[in-house]
């Protein structure tokens, strides 16, 4: 956009405006007659005088200082007398975008858990979002000291706190620490109401906070996995004989040399022993559980002695009771 300068005239623009810029102040200059306000999409400015709050523009667009802002802003001293000797005054360009940030744990943090006594090591990830609502404060507190302000300054502001406050709420909302994604929504929330208290004074307010995802160390992940595969089997020893398959099939036991062949062999027969422990634990299904069994005779049924005892072999002559082991014959 074109317009006429003069000695007497000044643009009161951002002309440094970044998209990671909150604000920024045009100061130290004087308003002069002729003097042009351009407000570019996006952007609000605020009118101080002597350190007040006089007026804030909210509409885009190119204002001239004589026809349009001497009038908004009659209450100004030095306005009403035509600005003979110029006026200085401050203007702060706020930007009125909602900022998007991503933020992760620059450390682990440690989750107290009664399995670690050291705690639980997590990190996190997300993103949060969050912009201005509240000039006053913004200019009391923040723009009255500083001639700009970056998305940086707040960031650095809430990842100072957001590890302590990740803490609390997966400590209050984690039910379930291993599985903590089930929980995030909860935790966003109670984590997001608390950032907002933290930049309420700076003019700011958080307008969305998420937690994208939860990442537990390499060994507490594989523990997760495994306890995982194990509700799925439902039965320790049906984990064993699956992994044992598995293990088979992927040729992690085949290897050379007498340690992978015994390693192989012990594995096989834990196999073997569980699964007949399985089948003695099975009553059957001919048999009445409180039915008791009929002994069976060691002899042929007829009644008549054998020459021989069936247990250790000795001859019998006849007698009911083998002589050398005391094996009932008849």
């Amino acid at each position: 956009m074109s317009f006429f300068r003069n000695q007497f005239a000044d643009v009161i623009e951002w002309d440094e405006f970044r998209d990671d810029m909150i604000f920024w102040k045009w100061s130290n200059k004087e308003i002069k007659k002729g003097s042009r306000l351009i407000i570019r999409p996006g952007q609000d400015a605020i009118f101080l005088y002597n350190g007040k709050v006089e007026g804030v523009f909210k509409d885009e667009g190119d204002y001239h200082i004589e026809s349009e802002i001497i009038p908004f802003l009659s209450t100004l001293k030095g306005f009403k007398f035509g600005f003979n000797s110029g006026l200085r005054v401050e203007v702060i360009f706020v930007n009125t975008k909602i900022f998007n940030v991503k933020w992760g744990t620059r450390n682990s943090i440690n989750i107290p858990t009664p399995s670690l006594p050291g705690g639980l090591p997590i990190r996190a990830n997300g993103t949060f979002e969050f912009k201005v609502d509240d000039y006053m404060a913004l200019v009391d507190n923040i723009a009255g000291v500083k001639e700009r302000y970056l998305v940086d300054d707040v960031k650095i502001r809430i990842t100072s706190i957001l590890d302590q406050l990740l803490m609390k709420w997966i400590t209050q909302e984690g039910k379930n620490i291993f599985n903590l994604q089930m929980n995030s929504i909860e935790i966003s929330r109670g984590i997001k109401e608390d950032l907002d208290m933290e930049i309420h004074d700076m003019g700011m307010t958080i307008t969305n906070f998420n937690v994208r995802s939860f990442n537990y160390p390499k060994q507490v992940q594989d523990m997760i996995d495994k306890n995982a595969s194990h509700g799925m089997v439902g039965d320790v020893s049906k984990y064993q004989q699956i992994s044992v398959t598995d293990a088979h099939a992927s040729g992690k036991l085949q290897g050379s040399g007498t340690a992978s062949d015994m390693a192989g062999m012990m594995m096989r027969m834990n196999m073997a022993n569980e699964m007949m422990k399985n089948m003695n634990q099975t009553p059957s299904q001919n048999q009445q559980p409180n039915q008791e069994q009929t002994p069976q005779s060691p002899s042929s049924g007829t009644g008549k002695a054998p020459n021989f005892c069936p247990n250790c072999g000795e001859k019998t002559n006849g007698a009911n009771f083998c002589s050398n082991c005391g094996q009932k014959l008849v």
